[in-house]
């Protein structure tokens, strides 16, 4: 038996001997994303290029989950460890038939492009909803969960993650294929980085994608300090590296680093690059012939991927995944793992005690707004095909029972006419004030979605770069919510957004405002199932939602000073980690620090003296004294706990290794003193969470 086929062999060695087997061409021709058969081999052609952001993506019918940043907002690393294995379920189940018929296209592979742990540093980056915030410590632990449930803990990988995109990318999205983001070892290393170190090195991902731009001068996928030095040398990854696409065209086309794309080729592979997402590793022979590089850089890169296809299987007879059917695709089990994942995921800004609502109080109820019934709206971007979409409209409607629902669009989301024959702009106004003035109470559901906020060229966002300029709404939606507010009737504003958007008139006027984010394909019901109290909401902003964005930086500086709630000293809206619930809970002391060799374990109660069972997110953060610290104290710990009307729970919350330490300067990581002031609550320990939740964290000094 060749050494490639023997299954007690470790994935590595059998790799070698496969590649060893191969013509130098050969090789060559498997760095691409579209990697052709080998037939004397038995190596069928293979697509690396698989998109699963919160659902295998692209393939035709899949169960979508929520759009990336609200699965964050959900502060669950094993509900997001849930999602990822769903996630690859379904994905092995579309593999298992595609492949059954001959069918190895594009999206129909194992090697899935996700997740974005990217620093959502700036709410005006267009694909910020694609990550998971901006706290450098949610997003790993997010991140660690979503890998781990992707790749599963069989003997083979049920998927392959990537970790994407490394390093320091969050717009602009129109300058990216030339920008050069400076940014000091300080934010590299305290900011940038440690999702990425985390995600390698607790969840094993299997690969890294590197970013469009340069950092302090080095394109991504061609950087030696990024993927050499820090990737394979400090963090020790073993996995495969992949270009963004066409990114290393960008080498010699925008950031000229290069001349020629033999060139280009050669700085990717020689620094780490395994799979071009593009065509400039067809220049790899050219390079080869030119003295660029090695024999040896092709076979290194090209063992690489094939220790990932056969971790992955698909060279083995019986490989545990391969029975999963296509029924487990799409199932009811999964949607309902969806739709607890949205519920989970919606934040609730604020409550005048409407919410929540009592249905059989109302005869009629006024639903309006451009995003009431917009299916867009329901999913982000990076999506597949649900078989079935419930909008916020279709949910009330479902549940409305003897009440009677008034629809009207009320402004088209974007554009100053519904109809372009009107002769006049806003001419869905006067309907939605009629619906206002027929209805006891008023849902206005408005917000973006990925035709507005979104990757720069994306197939949903075609047409722009898909950054936002401002915080605003579109104007059309801003009068709309203006009128309706004025109408005298209870409003509850829904905002379906990605990134934070401009809520103040909301916040003054409304009875309720709800963020819904992009809740995915069954989002309405789990929207109606908050608003109704079927539920009680739950989720915390992973994001700080300013007042304006003049408040912030220029969007092309990559410092953190002045950026996300770590660093910025304004007044703001909405602060990172707020939301609120039905219940009344709080946190109570003692608080407790008890150290492990695994970090520490900080012990609290948390009580309910509400009439509400909730679901509730504990929350750590960490003040050092250190002249390196963050300037505000910084999330370090977090947990969801359960907490029943008129119970206390005990809480034990993890605080990794990490929790005492600073970055300095010089990017290194250290601790810096001894005294700490550590802040237990159910938001972060802020003026503006304390007047919006009447509750203060309790603290405790402690020495480590």
């Amino acid at each position: 038996m060749e050494a490639y086929k023997d299954t007690t062999l470790d994935p590595k060695a059998r790799a070698h001997d496969l590649v060893s087997r191969m013509t130098v061409w050969e090789r060559a021709s498997q760095l691409r994303y579209d990697a052709p058969a080998v037939p004397r081999l038995g190596v069928p052609e293979y697509n690396w290029w698989n998109e699963a952001l919160h659902g295998v993506a692209r393939a035709g019918t899949a169960t979508m989950f929520p759009q990336a940043i609200a699965l964050a907002a959900m502060f669950d690393e094993d509900g997001m460890e849930r999602v990822g294995d769903v996630i690859s379920t379904e994905g092995r189940a579309k593999y298992n038939a595609a492949s059954r018929h001959g069918d190895r296209d594009i999206y129909k592979g194992l090697t899935f492009w996700s997740p974005n742990i990217n620093i959502f540093r700036d709410p005006r980056w267009g694909r910020g909803h694609e990550t998971y915030g901006e706290d450098p410590y949610l997003t790993a632990r997010s991140g660690v969960g979503f890998v781990k449930g992707v790749q599963g803990k069989g003997k083979y990988l049920k998927a392959a993650a990537c970790a994407k995109h490394l390093a320091a990318h969050s717009g602009p999205e129109a300058l990216r294929h030339s920008f050069n983001a400076e940014v000091s070892l300080k934010d590299l290393n305290e900011t940038y980085l440690p999702a990425f170190e985390a995600l390698v090195k607790e969840a094993h991902v299997e690969a890294v994608m590197g970013a469009y731009n340069r950092t302090n001068g080095e394109p991504c996928c061609g950087s030696k300090t990024l993927m050499r030095d820090i990737l394979r040398g400090k963090w020790g990854f073993e996995g495969h590296y992949v270009s963004d696409c066409w990114a290393i065209a960008d080498f010699h086309m925008y950031h000229h680093v290069t001349d020629t794309a033999p060139e280009s080729a050669a700085l990717a592979i020689k620094s780490g690059c395994d799979v071009n997402c593009g065509n400039t590793y067809l220049h790899i022979l050219t390079a080869l012939q030119e003295g660029l590089i090695t024999e040896d850089d092709i076979t290194t890169a090209c063992e690489r991927l094939f220790t990932t296809r056969i971790k992955l299987g698909l060279f083995d007879e019986h490989c545990e995944f391969d029975e999963i059917p296509y029924e487990q695709n799409d199932s009811p089990e999964h949607h309902k793992i969806a739709i607890e994942a949205a519920q989970k995921s919606i934040v609730l800004l604020k409550n005048d005690g409407t919410l929540p609502l009592d249905m059989t109080k109302y005869k009629s109820i006024a639903v309006i707004g451009p995003n009431a019934d917009n299916r867009v709206a329901l999913i982000g971007n990076y999506h597949g095909t649900a078989s079935r979409y419930v909008t916020l409209l279709d949910a009330v409607q479902m549940q409305a029972g003897d009440t009677r629902v008034f629809y009207s669009e009320g402004c088209d989301k974007s554009k100053d006419k519904s109809e372009s024959l009107s002769a006049h702009a806003w001419d869905r106004m006067s309907e939605a004030e009629t619906c206002c003035e027929c209805a006891d109470l008023v849902i206005l559901a408005v917000g973006l979605d990925e035709t507005m906020e979104g990757e720069q060229g994306d197939a949903g966002n075609a047409y722009y770069s898909g950054d936002k300029r401002d915080l605003n709404l579109p104007r059309q939606q801003v009068e709309l919510m203006r009128r309706v507010l004025n109408s005298g009737k209870p409003v509850i504003v829904v905002n379906f957004t990605g990134s934070a958007v401009d809520l103040r008139m909301a916040q003054d006027k409304a009875a309720a405002v709800v963020q819904a984010w992009y809740p995915g394909a069954l989002g309405g019901l789990a929207i109606m199932d908050v608003l109704t109290g079927r539920v009680s909401p739950s989720g915390k902003l992973p994001v700080t939602f300013y007042n304006d964005a003049a408040d912030l930086p220029d969007f092309t500086d990559y410092s953190m000073a002045g950026r996300t709630y770590r660093y910025f000293t304004g007044d703001v809206l909405y602060p990172f980690g707020y939301g609120l619930t039905y219940g009344s809970c709080r946190a109570v002391g003692p608080l407790e620090l008890d150290f492990a060799d695994d970090g520490a374990y900080v012990r609290l109660y948390v009580e309910n003296t509400g009439s509400v069972d909730t679901r509730e997110v504990v929350q750590i953060y960490v003040k050092s004294g250190s002249e390196f610290a963050p300037t505000n104290p910084a999330l370090c710990g977090f947990k969801p706990v359960f907490v029943r009307a008129g119970e206390r729970v005990e809480v034990s919350v993890h605080l990794g290794i990490h929790a005492f330490e600073i970055v300095d300067n010089d990017g290194e990581r250290r601790q810096d003193g001894h005294k700490f002031t550590l802040y237990a609550g159910l938001g972060q320990p802020d003026k503006r969470t304390e007047a919006l939740t009447g509750e203060k964290c309790i603290s405790a000094d402690v020495t480590v």
